[in-house]
């Protein structure tokens, strides 16, 4: 008898499905069972509403969990950057696979670079921590921008710029490279200008706890570095949001002499959605062996940024 196809959840949009179709393939080798996608709408597909104002993180992914926990799906596939950082005891993050290109990626009229849009360009992005350090990178440059906060799928989001709405919109590098429209990109933003979000461009392959087979056969598809990164960064971002409710960028990359990696940075950024006030440190460790190792750097980088004023900045809620 053969054994019945494995569902795997996912949002319905273009990008979701890519990267969920990815990950089927690779289950499919991995396990030799058939992988079927199923097609969940999540509250925040169709809220019309800006994220800030329908609270962000978790909107896209209570839905894919409910599923998993009434045994409608067996694993669900969701951009990591979309979780919440506190892990719900009844599932299992199975696996994070190899991380994508983290950075932010500028789509420009005219085939604009950041350095070089015109004063009083308007950039479109939904995002309060891209518009922060956008709007910091302007003032230090002596650039007036304004950023326009926008929402909706990729082809959306282009469109703007397409019209002439907008001069630039700003999206994550790795759905861009996910969807096959890497040659969209006009300008891959540097992360000494504007950190990315915690955890993007990587996956999150999420089972029911119970569920303890399945787990061990999909932890094949784990990256131990890309774990340990992304870990580090929302510990990073879950002590921030106890401490300050401002945008928060993050990134941890790891250090290598010659073939041999050898050290993990982490790197933070909290900050006014104005642009005036950023509050930016890094660290440099040994990379985490453990759980508890990685959860430690960004906790430590955490409290020296809340030290150095982060506990003060109030970032807007609602756009």
């Amino acid at each position: 008898m053969t054994e019945r196809a494995l569902r795997l959840g996912t949002r319905r949009s273009a990008l979701a499905m890519a990267q969920s179709g990815q990950v089927a393939q690779a289950v499919r080798r991995l396990t030799g069972r058939a992988v079927e996608l199923v097609e969940i709408t999540t509250y925040g597909d169709t809220s019309r509403e800006h994220l800030a104002q329908i609270g962000g993180t978790g909107v896209f992914v209570t839905a894919l969990r409910d599923a998993l926990l009434r045994g409608d799906v067996d694993f669900a596939v969701h951009s990591l950057k979309d979780l919440p950082t506190a892990q719900p005891e009844d599932l299992t993050l199975a696996a994070v696979p190899l991380r994508e290109d983290p950075r932010d990626a500028l789509v420009a009229r005219d085939g604009l670079t950041l350095d070089r849009l015109p004063n009083g360009s308007r950039i479109g992005t939904g995002s309060t921590r891209r518009m922060a350090q956008l709007n910091a990178y302007a003032r230090s440059h002596g650039l007036s921008i304004e950023t326009v906060p926008i929402r909706g799928n990729v082809d959306t989001r282009i469109g703007y710029v397409r019209s002439g709405e907008l001069d630039a919109v700003v999206l994550a590098a790795a759905g861009l490279n996910r969807l096959g429209r890497t040659e969209e990109v006009t300008d891959f933003l540097s992360v000494d200008f504007v950190l990315p979000a915690p955890g993007q461009g990587a996956l999150a392959i999420e089972c029911a706890a119970v569920n303890a087979d399945l787990a061990a056969a999909l932890a094949e598809l784990d990256d131990p570095h890309t774990r340990a990164a992304v870990t580090a960064e929302r510990s990073l971002l879950a002590a921030l949001e106890a401490g300050c409710s401002a945008p928060v960028g993050a990134l941890a990359d790891l250090l290598a002499d010659g073939q041999v990696v050898t050290e993990m940075r982490l790197r933070g950024v909290v900050g006014t959605t104005d642009g005036s006030t950023l509050v930016q440190l890094s660290t440099t460790g040994p990379v985490p062996t453990s759980h508890g190792d990685a959860i430690a750097l960004g906790r430590e980088l955490a409290s020296e940024m809340l030290a150095k004023g982060a506990a003060g900045l109030m970032g807007e809620r609602a756009l």
